[in-house]
């Protein structure tokens, strides 16, 4: 009696093990593992380029003061509430929602676009051409300030799609840092000097005067300039448009100086001839007459003769 139980007790071990093993690798089979969020900026080399954001524009070439040259190729982050972001100078800013929602936002909020002049100082930099909001493209503001360490303070929106940053770094302490006259050529510090002084003397307006800076900025890449560089083929046609103008004024211009000296002919009685001249080649001429008219040396007709 005793074996017969103790051969029952074994089954049922058996079954029991084995029900466990069934149960454990089927509840794990069909566990979904949930992994870390990825960042989805353009600045994440470890993506595919499908997952990257896509810019619609490639960023300005970096300008403005020598020293934040050193900022290029850096990112610093920031996280508000649930928002990451990424600010890299002279590249991009980005901004990414740090929840599980299937549709959390990632996108760039401006490319490197230009810099904000004011008083002769560099007021901002200027990040535009970011993502689609509605019917306008996002943009946002760095504003610099001075502090012991390089890292983006605040972010905020002031208007819609159009974001405001802090950023503090230590390169912007020293009282002159961020004038912009220092950072000119000779060439253009001439011209910006010849302009100051044009406007003291009032040889132009103040509008004159702000329109001839902002030429200097944007030959000295702190601007970018809006004038789009035509095609050759454009180029062409607006060469031949331009001539053909030309022609048609260079003969209007003809036309009025022969009706003129044909109305000076006629008011002095002096005959002229409009027909060709068969016996001649057919070639148009006009005489006058030979003699002298009130104290004029004389007039000439269209063949040069007096």
């Amino acid at each position: 009696m005793c074996c017969w139980f103790s051969v029952i007790f074994n089954i049922f071990l058996v079954f029991a093990v084995c029900m466990s093993l069934f149960v454990t690798h089927g509840i794990a089979g069909k566990m979904k593992i949930v992994e870390a969020p990825n960042t989805f900026g353009v600045n994440n080399n470890f993506l595919s380029q499908g997952s990257r954001l896509q810019a619609k524009v490639l960023p300005s070439p970096v300008s403005g003061p020598s020293h934040l040259s050193h900022l290029a190729g850096r990112c610093f982050s920031l996280t508000e509430s649930v928002y990451r972001y990424e600010f890299c100078p002279f590249h991009n800013i980005t901004q990414h929602e740090q929840s599980f929602r299937w549709n959390a936002y990632s996108g760039i909020l401006g490319i490197w676009h230009e810099w904000e002049i004011a008083n002769n100082t560099f007021a901002g930099m200027w990040m535009r051409d970011g993502d689609t909001c509605g019917t306008r493209n996002r943009e946002a503001k760095v504003i610099f300030t001075c502090s012991k360490q390089s890292k983006l303070a605040r972010v905020s929106e002031p208007s819609t799609c159009v974001y405001s940053l802090t950023f503090e770094t230590p390169l912007v302490c020293h009282p002159h840092s961020l004038l912009v006259y220092p950072t000119l050529n000779e060439k253009l510090q001439k011209e910006w000097d010849e302009a100051e002084q044009a406007r003291y003397e009032g040889l132009i307006t103040e509008q004159g005067y702000e329109n001839l800076l902002k030429e200097i900025f944007q030959d000295a890449g702190f601007l970018k300039s809006p004038k789009i560089a035509k095609p050759p083929q454009a180029l062409a046609e607006t060469e031949m448009h331009n001539s053909l103008q030309k022609c048609n004024e260079d003969f209007q211009q003809q036309q009025e100086e022969l009706q003129r000296l044909r109305a000076l002919l006629t008011r002095h009685n002096i005959p002229f001839d409009t027909k060709p001249d068969e016996t001649k080649g057919g070639s148009q001429t006009m005489t006058a007459a030979t003699r002298h008219l009130r104290g004029d040396v004389g007039l000439f007709d269209i063949t040069g003769q007096r």
